[in-house]
Order: C-alpha cells, then sequence, then structure tokens
C-alpha cells in the first residue's frame, strides 16, 4: 500500500536519558499513513527505544509525539500509558516474542482479541479471520512454546492485529531467521501492510530494508542523521561511514 500523504505519527524532538546515558537524543521524524518505513541504525542507537516510547512502554523526558487516529483527530501523547496507546491503534512487536506460553495458537491471539471485541462472539470471529489471513489453520492448536522461531514471531504479528492496529511497529522481526524464513516473513508484511496498515521496519538486514521499505530514516547515537529512499540513503558516505561500513555492497 502506498502512503496517503497524510501523517500518522510525528516525534519532535524526543529525548530520554537512562542514569544520565542519553540513549534518544531530540529525535524528529513523521511517519504516513499507509508506508512501509525502515527505522534502521548500529545497535544501541536508540531504535527500540525508541519505539517503546511511541508505544508508551517509556515515558519520554522531553519532546512531542503527536498521533493522528480515525478522522484524522490529534493525540498529544505524552500521559497516555501502553494500553490507551494500542486502543487508538498503535500497536508493536518484540525483537523477542512474548507469547502466552501454556496456551495454543488460537488462544493467544484470542485472549488480544477479547480487550478489543465487544463481545467474545465478535473476538472469535476475529481470531478465526486472523489465523485465516496469516495461514495458520494447521498450527491453531498447537501450544506456542513448541512453534519455531520463525512462526513464533509470525504469531507475534499476529496477536497485534488483533488490536486493531492503525500502525504497528515491528522490532528486529526477522532476526534469527533462515533466508527463506525471512522471504516468508516479508510476504506477511507486504499483506499486513496491504490491508491498511502502516508499517514501522525496524531491522538489520538492509537486503530485507531494501526490498521491503519505501523509505528509512537512520539513526545514529539517538540522534536523526539522515532519511530518504532505501537504495539512495545505503550510498550516503555518512550511512556507510557511521552504519554499514565501507566493503558494504547493495
Amino acid at each position: 500500500m502506498e502512503s496517503s500523504g497524510k501523517k500518522i505519527m510525528e516525534v519532535k524532538n524526543l529525548d530520554k536519558s537512562f542514569a544520565g546515558v542519553h540513549a534518544v537524543n531530540t529525535f524528529s521524524f513523521d511517519i504516513y499513513e499507509g508506508e512501509i518505513l525502515g527505522l534502521i541504525g548500529p545497535n544501541g542507537c536508540g531504535k527500540s527505544t525508541s519505539v517503546n516510547l511511541m508505544c508508551g512502554v517509556y515515558k519520554h523526558d522531553s519532546g512531542d509525539i503527536i498521533y493522528y487516529g480515525n478522522g484524522g483527530v490529534k493525540h498529544l501523547l505524552d500521559k497516555q500509558p501502553a494500553p490507551a496507546r494500542a486502543a487508538l491503534g498503535i500497536t508493536r512487536t518484540f525483537q523477542t516474542p512474548k507469547p502466552f506460553s501454556d496456551m495454543t495458537v488460537f488462544d493467544n491471539i484470542y485472549a488480544v482479541a477479547m480487550l478489543y471485541n465487544k463481545s467474545m462472539k465478535e473476538a472469535r470471529r476475529q481470531t478465526e479471520e486472523i489465523i485465516e489471513f496469516a495461514g495458520f489453520a494447521d498450527i491453531a492448536n498447537v501450544k506456542s512454546t513448541k512453534l519455531p522461531i520463525e512462526k513464533r514471531k509470525w504469531m507475534d504479528m499476529a496477536r497485534a492485529l488483533a488490536a486493531k492496529p492503525r500502525i504497528l511497529m515491528l522490532d528486529e522481526c526477522l532476526a534469527g531467521l533462515t533466508p527463506s524464513e525471512i522471504d516468508e516473513s516479508l510476504e506477511i508484511v507486504r499483506k499486513i501492510n496491504r490491508q491498511g496498515i502502516t508499517i514501522l521496519f525496524i531491522e538489520h538486514v538492509m537486503s530485507a530494508v531494501v526490498n521491503l521499505c519505501e523509505r528509512v530514516v537512520v539513526m545514529l547515537e539517538g540522534r536523526y542523521l539522515t532519511e530518504g529512499v532505501p537504495a539512495d540513503v545505503m550510498k550516503e558516505p555518512e550511512v556507510i561511514r557511521a552504519y554499514l561500513g565501507e566493503d558494504y555492497e547493495l
């Protein structure tokens, strides 16, 4: 799905420190409705911290996070906790999937769906739709602890869909996967995006970023470095020097 040209989120001069360490430093960027935006940078540069700030896991020290909800309603996300932001349509996955380990795939998704539907019947119907969408029919009754890593990551995406997101932040959903599993994962992300869901894609697999994302934002040491079309950004000397390394080839 192509960007509508309308902003769905603005991050303005975001700041966060932990015990004197400046993890995110006056970081600003915009996310547009319908796009797949990559957020890249070296390990420890502040990507996951930024996601945690946008989703309400952490509270930022200063700056603004502005979210445009349904109908363009403007929300200043200063004090809303994570559940309130999820209810607005802001969801995410984690680098390490965090399933309800003693529950089946179906029940993992159903447990989330019950929070975002008016009745158990509606929640069950939504869960069944997600199971079909994700191609989970053959593993719906398998306990999440029995799943290989790639399917646990896919289930994490499926659980996020149960929250009816408008924007989904995927934090290193390809880590530890084989090339074929990466290809399958990217197709799932594209399918999610085609449903009208905006994607923020945080990833180190550059071939996947170039293949998937329409635009990337680069962070370095908690700050905004540059942004643009992935293939162009990867050629910028400052990006190669700070992140990719001199031996990088697209």
